[in-house]
């Protein structure tokens, strides 16, 4: 089964020891719209999924789950 950008981004979150608190201050939003975000309960805007991809170092790609490549061809 695919996963969903929601759960790669917790997933990624998690394995990089961040706090939801730290990532949305990198987002510039507030905690609870980016749990939001990871609960599903908002989409996230393509502006987050940028600053996502630059933080984490993936591409959008593997955020969106169209492959398990994290690594971004060069």
């Amino acid at each position: 089964m695919e996963k969903s950008y929601k759960q790669i981004i917790k997933e990624l979150r998690e394995d990089h020891d961040y706090t939801q608190e730290y990532v949305a201050k990198y987002l510039k939003t507030s905690q609870t719209v980016y749990a939001r975000y990871e609960r599903g309960f908002n989409q996230l805007p393509i502006h987050h999924l940028i600053s996502l991809c630059k933080l984490y170092n993936v591409s959008a790609d593997y955020i969106l789950g169209f492959t398990t490549k994290k690594e971004i061809n060069k």
